[in-house]
């Protein structure tokens, strides 16, 4: 078994691995992320193009993310400090409020779109790069159950910045495969600007 298709088995398989998520409170994660609207936006949108817009992310993905920035193994200036003064009840409440926004359609550049349509829909397959549909869906809408994001819509700029620090090894995925960091390693840098810019201006309303 190739490695493009063990990457699509992982995703098809943690697609279906619904299990027990516990649930947050929205209103109470609304009142704990009026510290996080100064980079991620009041209405969880951010204008700032390197901090993602966190609108309609899902919650199990917003969860682990928050998580590997507590224990480390993600590290970032802003937010790993934010992380450890969190307990697990306000990253789930967090997660609910977060998850219940609405994400703002972005837009791609024109002269990008052709090559960056073609990653998403199709892959590379001559270096075994999976489409980034399959896992984060054909309109960008990602897959909440297995806490796969939503990048349909999310700043172009942030995607390319995560995708290169996957390539780099500075960040992880935070599953046990390191799905993206085998994926952003076949990239080039153009790849990443047109596959980032495409996946920014895909809109699932």
């Amino acid at each position: 078994m190739n490695k493009r298709l063990i990457m699509l088995v992982a995703c098809a398989a943690l697609a279906v691995a619904g299990s027990a998520f516990a649930q947050g409170d929205v209103n109470a994660g609304k009142q704990k992320a009026a510290v996080c609207a100064a980079c991620h936006g009041p209405d969880g949108n951010s204008i700032n193009p390197i901090w993602p817009s966190l609108a309609g992310l899902g919650e199990r993905y917003i969860v682990r993310q928050l998580q590997l920035f507590k224990n480390g193994d993600r590290q970032d200036p802003l937010m790993s400090p934010q992380a450890q003064a969190l307990s697990e009840q306000d990253m789930l409440d967090l997660a609910a409020y977060f998850a219940g926004l609405s994400m703002r359609p972005s837009g791609a550049d024109p002269e990008l779109v052709e090559l960056g349509e073609r990653i998403w829909r199709g892959g590379i397959p001559e270096r075994q790069v999976p489409a980034c549909a399959a896992c984060h869906g054909p309109a960008g809408e990602g897959n909440p159950a297995a806490a796969y994001p939503r990048l349909g819509g999310q700043q172009a700029v942030y995607l390319a910045n995560s995708l290169t620090a996957y390539k780099t090894g500075q960040r992880i995925s935070g599953e046990q495969t390191g799905i993206m960091n085998d994926i952003a390693r076949q990239l080039t840098e153009d790849e990443i600007r047109a596959v980032s810019s495409f996946a920014s201006g895909l809109y699932h309303p």
